[in-house]
């Protein structure tokens, strides 16, 4: 039997805080202890909150990982385990690996990101290597050509937890301001702007022609799985009613906030971007995330590509929107482990996996200390 007893530790709990102790056992929270603990060996926490361990449903950090800089592209296994050591070093014990599945003509390393990551994580998912535990969510880009291929390939994978039908088209979503998204990629391609235009042009006569059909066929080939579903980027409240009568119960980082209320009117569940939160609003013009949350239409954050991200969102959330702090920790953990259907985590409970994050909080910042997962020290 394994035993390790962390006192003198202000507990976020579901509904409340209070100064406790755990003892975790044999990998999971055994018992919750008012007051602190006089027994040798007890981890002193010196006061600080503990929270439980985040589950981060959408981050696509290893792409960071694997292109640092332009046309550098790092070993795919190596790249792996530093994205992990990443999350784990942010307090994120569950990780859901959002991969590209399908390129659109600006990105064509994206293709073999894919493959490697799936590979990698395949390889070292029962290693004893990685810190966190990962999972795959499929980003399936629905105009591409190349995404039902893709697909096909891990459609079955035992690791795949999550997917989202996504649509980065010019002009649409995440991408509606046209100057904007030519002007970004004429600056990353460095390719002149009648070059930029015809791809422009070819991009929206293949979505014309595909998009429909290959989202009809996405549908129906993970109907078996019965996964959640998630769509990506909405703007209108049509496009997340549309959503919903087809099983998509998630709406990932909406645009506009129109698309957010409807998604909260109608009982599907709102995931908004951490980074959002900390930089102060959307680095590609959308919606402030943060108002958002003070209209109390989101349910989750994410990391999306900044892992460090979430601990300080929940705390600027605490401290600005109105929230209290054990309902922006339930926003990355209770709530994205219940999106994902991962049960056994996401609360400081009795039964549950002792995944659990030590946070310092002094001028109004958080800091990671120590992450366990399991009731093993990972960070």
């Amino acid at each position: 039997m394994t035993e390790t007893i962390l006192t003198n530790a202000t507990l976020i709990l579901p509904d409340a805080m209070e100064s406790g102790t755990l003892v975790l056992r044999d990998g999971v929270i055994a018992e919750l202890q008012p007051g602190g603990s006089a027994i040798p060996g007890a981890i002193d926490l010196d006061g600080d909150y503990l929270m439980p361990g985040i589950v981060d449903v959408h981050t696509d950090n290893l792409e960071r990982q694997v292109l640092p800089r332009a046309n550098a592209r790092w070993p795919s296994r190596s790249a792996m385990l530093a994205h992990d050591a990443q999350c784990a070093a942010a307090g994120v014990t569950t990780v859901l690996d959002a991969l590209c599945l399908g390129d659109l003509g600006f990105d064509p390393g994206r293709g073999q990101t894919f493959r490697d990551g799936v590979a990698d994580l395949t390889a070292l998912a029962e290693s004893g290597l990685l810190k966190a535990e990962h999972f795959l969510h499929l980003r399936c880009e629905l105009p591409a050509k190349d995404m039902p291929e893709a697909l096909e390939s891990v459609a079955d994978h035992p690791r795949v937890v999550m997917a989202s039908l996504m649509d980065h088209s010019p002009g649409i979503g995440q991408y509606r301001d046209l100057g904007r998204y030519r002007a970004m990629r004429q600056r990353q391609t460095q390719h002149s702007l009648e070059q930029v235009d015809r791809r422009i042009a070819e991009l929206l006569e293949q979505r014309a022609r595909l998009r429909e059909p290959q989202r009809r066929w996405l549908l129906d080939r993970l109907a078996h799985r019965d996964l959640p579903l998630a769509s990506h980027d909405d703007e209108h409240a049509e496009e997340v009613i549309r959503n919903a009568e087809d099983g998509i119960r998630i709406s990932e980082f909406p645009v506009a906030m129109a698309a957010a209320r409807a998604a909260k009117r109608i009982g599907v569940e709102v995931i908004a971007g951490a980074p959002n939160i900390v930089r102060g609003g959307s680095h590609s013009g959308n919606v402030n995330a943060a108002d958002m949350v003070r209209e109390g239409v989101v349910d989750a954050l994410a990391s999306d590509y900044v892992p460090a991200a979430l601990v300080e969102a929940v705390w600027r959330c605490a401290a600005e929107t109105g929230i209290a702090l054990p309902q922006a920790v339930a926003m990355v953990t209770a709530a994205p482990a219940r999106m994902a259907r991962l049960a056994d985590r996401g609360r400081i409970a009795p039964g549950l996996r002792a995944d659990l994050v030590q946070v310092h909080a002094r001028d109004g910042m958080a800091v990671v200390r120590r992450v366990w997962r399991q009731g093993e020290r990972v960070a």
